[in-house]
């Protein structure tokens, strides 16, 4: 079969692209400003990309138009494929009916670290020897790929993104992954652009676990309200709680270490480059899924000890003179928070300088806007940048919003002039903390040349 994906550099289609070439098919797609990572990744693969969504595309006759929720209304190629009555259907219900089928599904869900989560499941899987079968909106370290598929392996991890399928579904994508093995691993309100408040993403969770079988389970940590309220209405597979001394729970060694538990059983320490409870939580349900299909946690905990990170999660860039630049993707100030006081943990009183970049739609209409400031209290100085104009534009004033900050907030409107203002404040033995979850106009290259400069 000929597939033509809409879309096709986006993380969840680039990564469907790889699935289905890998289970046979033959796969071009399109976007606008096709770009990297995700454009090189697709290149060589040998998948043909095209630029734009021009409707001459339909002389390519492919048997099916698999449509990413990147696509509008108004969009030429995808008005062509209607007004030709062209057959068509979404990534997630592609994958779910052509893919998961018969596959174990090992999906990650929650507001916040899914992918790190999904590839922390993966890679503990890998490491067992159970070569799994993985779609992930990001590439780990050894994984190498952000997508893979071979359908003699019998388990699939997926990252189940709550966000809508398609214009034309408006369902969240993970309903269409019907999971024997569920992760919800945190549940805040986001997306509001397609989302009137956290009460709406409670019934798409609710959906998720309407589809679990009875032989299935549901992993979910203890003392998440919004995920009790889930589970309260509903939950058919076995329910494991992780935190709780009575199940799967951890205890802090140091910063870079904790052990691991279930009931009063230790299983043993991990020990990594990695910081902040959060992480240590994404352990934790990744040890425990990885248990539901048969991984020796004590193995988990070997593969743990030896994972490097996902990239654009706490990625170090680079260092000069001692000035450390780290590329994250936080993009939600409860994300934004853990990832500072993760960072503090590590780096004590050395000085952290903040950059974000409100990019997400939930941060540019101002959603969170409130949240920011105790968000980045831990800290040093914080710059903010947003553009006055165009599709990047902030729907709110950062100097208002961060004023509580004090003059350690600076915001800028153009990337110069932040590059700059960041490089005269630096000093060795400084952390640079850059958080947005896009390209950022290449501020972590900048920002490392500028510093390369000034030495």
């Amino acid at each position: 079969m000929h597939l033509h994906i809409l879309g096709i550099c986006g993380t969840f289609m680039g990564s469907l692209a790889l699935i289905a070439r890998a289970a046979g098919h033959r796969v071009t797609g399109c976007d606008a400003g096709v770009y990297p990572p995700m454009s090189t990744q697709l290149e060589e693969q040998g998948i043909a990309l095209i630029e734009g969504f021009e409707a001459d595309q339909l002389a390519l006759k492919p048997d099916l138009f698999v449509i990413g929720n990147v696509v509008t209304r108004g969009n030429p190629l995808m008005e062509a494929i209607l007004d030709a009555g062209l057959p068509y259907t979404s990534g997630p219900q592609w994958l779910g009916e052509h893919i998961l089928q018969g596959q174990h599904v090992l999906a990650v869900a929650g507001t916040h670290g899914k992918t790190t989560t999904s590839s922390m499941l993966a890679w503990i899987l890998h490491s067992a020897g159970k070569q799994p079968n993985f779609l992930i909106g990001g590439v780990a370290p050894g994984l190498e790929v952000s997508g893979r598929y071979d359908r003699a392996q019998p388990l699939f991890v997926i990252e189940a993104d709550e966000y809508d399928t398609a214009f034309f579904d408006k369902r969240s994508k993970f309903v269409h992954y019907r999971p024997k093995t569920a992760i919800l691993n945190n549940l805040e309100y986001d997306h509001a652009d397609i989302f009137p408040d956290l009460a709406a993403i409670e019934t798409q969770f609710h959906h998720l676990v309407r589809t679990i079988a009875r032989s299935g389970q549901v992993i979910a940590p203890t003392g998440e309200q919004a995920l009790d309220r889930v589970l309260a209405r509903g939950c058919w597979a076995k329910l494991v709680r992780t935190g709780e001394t009575s199940g799967w729970h951890t205890k802090e060694l140091s910063p870079l270490s904790f052990e691991v538990r279930s009931d009063k059983t230790s299983h043993g320490t991990v020990q990594w480059s990695l910081t902040g409870a959060h992480n240590r939580n994404n352990a934790l349900v990744a040890i425990a899924a990885a248990s539901h299909v048969g991984v020796d946690p004590r193995t988990s905990i070997a593969a743990l000890s030896a994972f490097t990170g996902v990239k654009r999660r706490m990625e170090v860039r680079g260092i000069i003179d001692n000035i450390t630049v780290y590329d994250d993707f936080a993009h939600h100030p409860t994300a934004i928070r853990t990832t500072l006081d993760g960072l503090r943990a590590q780096v004590g009183p050395q000085r952290i300088l903040a950059v974000l970049e409100p990019r997400s739609n939930t941060m540019k209409l101002g959603t969170m806007a409130a949240r920011l400031p105790q968000a980045l209290e831990p800290a040093d100085f914080v710059f903010c940048f947003g553009q006055r104009e165009g599709k990047q534009s902030l729907g709110w004033d950062p100097t208002e919003v961060l004023a509580p900050l004090g003059a350690r907030m600076q915001a800028h409107h153009e990337i110069d002039s932040l590059v700059q203002a960041i490089v005269d404040a630096a000093q060795p033995n400084d952390h640079i903390l850059v958080m947005s979850n896009g390209g950022f106009a290449g501020v972590h290259t900048r920002l490392l040349e500028a510093l390369s400069r000034k030495r």
